[in-house]
C-alpha cells in the first residue's frame, strides 16, 4: 500500500493546526488552501503579500506551486483548481490574472471559483489544487 506523505515547502510555516499544506499518496497530490502569505521568515508571523488582489493572487499561486514542486508535480499535473474569493467584485480581475498566469498551459485545469467569507481579515483569496502525476 502506498504511504501518504505530508508536504511542507521551506517557504511555508508549519501549519497552525492538524493539517498539511499538501498531501501526496501514490500519484495523487492534494494542495490545501493556500493564501497570499509571503515566504516564511523564522520567528516572524506570516505577512500578506500586499493589499491588492493581484499581489495576493500571484503570491497565492506561487504558494500552491511551491507545494506542487515539493510533491514532485507541476501545473501540467493539476486537474482541478478551486478559487475562493472574499468579494464578488473581484471575479473579473481574478479571471484576468488567472488567464495571464496560465496562458502557456496547453490544457488548463478544470476550475471553480466561489465566494467565501471565512478568510482572516486582509486576505482576499484562497486557492487549492488537485494534481495527478504520471
Amino acid at each position: 500500500m502506498t504511504e501518504k506523505t505530508a508536504l511542507t515547502p521551506a517557504t511555508h510555516t508549519a501549519p497552525p493546526a492538524a493539517f498539511s499544506h499538501g498531501v501526496r499518496k501514490g500519484n495523487i497530490l492534494q494542495v490545501a488552501g493556500q493564501v497570499g502569505f509571503l515566504p516564511a521568515v523564522e520567528g516572524r508571523a506570516p505577512a500578506v503579500a500586499g493589499p491588492t488582489l493581484r499581489e495576493q493572487t500571484l503570491q497565492t499561486l506561487a504558494n500552491v506551486e511551491a507545494v506542487l514542486t515539493e510533491g514532485g508535480a507541476t501545473w501540467d499535473d493539476v486537474m482541478m483548481i478551486r478559487v475562493y474569493l472574499t468579494d464578488t467584485a473581484h471575479f473579473a480581475e481574478m479571471n484576468e490574472i488567472y488567464d495571464e498566469y496560465f496562458r502557456d498551459l496547453t490544457v488548463p485545469p478544470a476550475a471553480r471559483t466561489t465566494v467565501y467569507v471565512g478568510l482572516p481579515a486582509g486576505l482576499l483569496i484562497e486557492i487549492d489544487a488537485l494534481a495527478v502525476l504520471g
